[in-house]
C-alpha cells in the first residue's frame, strides 16, 4: 500500500508541478493571443449571449444550462477550501496568480467548448456526445491525418478515474464532515441524504441534471457573493491593505524563487486550475450538449467560466479571508495563521469574524449545494468518458455504481481515493493540451469567420 501511494504521489506531483503549469498557463497564453483576448472582449456579449432565447440547434439542454452543469463542477471546495489553502501555504500573492490563470484560462474555455460543439457525435440514445476525447480523435485525425483514438481515449480513461474521487467520494466526505461539524449529524445519515438525492436526479439524464444545476448553481452562488459582500462592507477600511498584501507578495522572493516556480506561484496557479478547471478538459463536455448551431457562439459563453469561477467567486473568499485579521506577518514578512487553521475552517472563521453565527453557516451550506452540484455534474463527466471506452450499456450500471459511492464516501476515509483522483484529474490535461495546441489554428479560424459574419458549417462525425 505504502508503495502504491508514493507511486501515486510522484504521478501527482508531475501532474500538478511545475512543468504542467507552464504547460498550462502556455495554452491559456497561446489561446489569448491567437484570438486576440476573446474572453474579455466579447465579455459584456458573452453575458447577452448567455440569456438569449434565440439559439438553435442539436443539442440536449440550452447554453445556459450548459455552462451552470460546467460550473457546477466548478463552483465548489476549490473556491471555498482551496482559496484559503493556496493563502495558508503559499502566502497572499498567491491570489495575484490564481487571477492570473483565470483571466488566460477563459480563453482556454472558449477554445474547449468551440471544438467540443464542432467536433460532437450523436450517440444511440439521439443524445449528443462531445469532448477532448471526440475532438481529439476526430480533429486531429483531420488536422494531422493517422489514428489519435488511442489519445481520446487516454483521456477519457482519466477523466473516467477521477470522477470518482474528485467529482464523487471527495464531495460526498467533504459536506459529511461540514453537516457533522456544524450540526452532529452522523455521517451515514448524510450519506444516504446526498446519495438519494442524487439518483433522483441522475436516473433523469442530463436534461434532469441541467435543471438542478441551473437552479443550485446561480442561487448559491448568488448568497455566497451576498454573504461576501456583507462581510467586506463591514471590513471596507481594510480591502486597501488586503490588495496590497497580494500585489507585494505575489513577485516576493518567495513567489519567484524556490527552484522552476516559486511557492506563491505554484500555489496560485495550481489552485485556480483546480478550481476553474481551465484546460483539464471536463467543462467542454457538457458545453457539447447544449442547443447551439455556431460553435463559437458555445465558446464565447463557455469563456464566463473561469471569470465568474475564479475572477469573482475565488476573490470573494480571497478577500474576506485577508480583512478578517487572521494572518499575521512578523518583521520579515513571514506569515502566520491564527491557530494554524486552514483550508474550509479558515474561511468559515473569516466569514463568522463578521457574521457571527451567520457566517459559519454561509460557508457550511455553500459546501453542501455546491459539492452536490459537484457530484451531479461529475457524473455526467464520468458517465461520457466511459460511453467513449465502453458504450451506452456500462454507462447503466454505472449510474448505481456512482449512487453507492456517495455514500461510501460520506462514511471512510479517503486519502488513497484523494490522491488517486487529484493525479487523474491532472493527468486529464496532458491528451487535452495536446489537441488545444495542434487544432488552435481552427479555434483561431473559426472565430475569425464568426466575427466576420460567415455562416459555420457543422457536419456530425461518425
Amino acid at each position: 500500500m505504502e508503495a502504491l501511494n508514493s507511486l501515486i504521489g510522484t504521478i501527482g506531483s508531475f501532474a500538478w508541478g511545475p512543468i504542467m503549469i507552464i504547460l498550462l498557463v502556455g495554452t491559456g497564453v497561446l489561446l489569448t493571443l491567437g484570438t486576440r483576448v476573446v474572453q474579455f472582449r466579447k465579455l459584456f456579449h458573452a453575458f447577452r449571449l448567455l440569456v438569449s432565447k434565440d439559439h438553435t440547434g442539436d443539442g440536449d439542454i440550452t447554453p445556459f444550462q450548459a455552462l451552470m452543469t460546467s460550473l457546477s463542477a466548478t463552483i465548489g471546495t476549490g473556491n471555498i477550501a482551496g482559496v484559503a489553502t493556496a493563502i495558508a501555504s503559499g502566502g497572499p500573492g498567491a491570489v495575484f496568480w490564481m487571477w492570473v490563470t483565470g483571466a488566460f484560462g477563459g480563453s482556454v474555455k472558449f477554445g474547449e467548448a468551440v471544438l467540443a460543439v464542432k467536433y460532437r457525435v450523436t450517440n444511440e440514445a439521439g443524445e449528443q456526445s462531445g469532448g477532448p476525447m471526440y475532438y481529439i480523435k476526430h480533429g486531429m485525425q483531420e488536422r494531422f491525418g493517422g489514428n489519435w483514438a488511442w489519445l481520446g481515449w487516454s483521456f477519457a480513461l482519466f477523466g473516467f478515474v477521477a470522477s470518482f474521487g474528485i467529482g464523487n467520494m471527495v464531495q460526498s466526505n467533504s459536506v459529511a464532515a461540514a453537516i457533522k461539524n456544524s450540526l452532529g449529524i452522523a455521517p451515514w445519515i448524510t450519506g444516504v441524504i446526498i446519495a438519494v438525492a442524487t439518483a433522483l436526479v441522475i436516473i433523469g439524464g442530463i436534461k434532469s441534471i441541467a435543471k438542478v444545476t441551473s437552479k443550485i448553481v446561480p442561487g448559491m452562488a448568488a448568497i455566497y457573493i451576498l454573504g461576501s459582500l456583507i462581510v467586506l462592507v463591514a471590513k471596507g477600511a481594510y480591502i486597501p491593505e488586503a490588495f496590497g498584501l497580494i500585489f507585494s507578495n505575489a513577485f516576493s522572493a518567495k513567489a519567484v524563487g524556490g527552484g522552476l516556480i516559486g511557492t506563491v506561484i505554484r500555489f496560485g496557479v495550481a489552485r485556480g486550475v483546480f478550481s476553474n478547471e481551465a484546460g483539464l478538459g471536463s467543462a467542454p463536455i457538457a458545453h457539447a450538449a447544449s442547443k447551439i448551431k455556431d460553435p463559437v457562439v458555445q465558446g464565447i459563453i463557455a469563456s464566463l467560466g473561469s471569470f465568474i469561477d475564479t475572477l469573482i467567486v475565488c476573490t470573494m473568499t480571497a478577500l474576506v479571508i485577508l480583512v478578517s485579521g487572521l494572518l499575521s506577518f512578523d518583521s520579515t514578512g513571514l506569515m502566520s495563521v491564527s491557530e494554524g487553521l486552514s483550508g474550509a475552517a479558515l474561511t468559515s472563521t473569516a466569514f463568522s469574524q463578521s457574521m457571527p453565527g451567520l457566517g459559519g453557516f454561509v460557508v457550511t451550506f455553500g459546501l453542501i449545494f455546491f459539492a452536490f452540484s459537484t457530484i451531479l455534474g461529475w457524473y455526467y463527466y464520468g458517465s461520457k468518458c466511459l460511453e467513449y471506452i465502453a458504450g451506452l450499456g456500462a454507462v447503466a450500471v454505472y449510474k448505481w455504481v456512482w449512487v453507492l459511492l456517495v455514500l461510501v464516501g460520506a462514511t471512510v476515509p479517503l486519502n488513497l481515493v484523494w490522491n488517486l483522483s487529484d493525479a487523474f484529474n491532472g493527468l486529464m490535461a496532458i491528451p487535452n493540451l495536446i489537441a488545444l495546441v495542434g487544432l488552435s489554428p481552427m479555434i483561431f479560424a473559426m472565430l475569425r469567420n464568426y466575427e466576420a459574419g460567415a455562416s459555420p458549417e457543422i457536419e456530425q462525425v461518425d
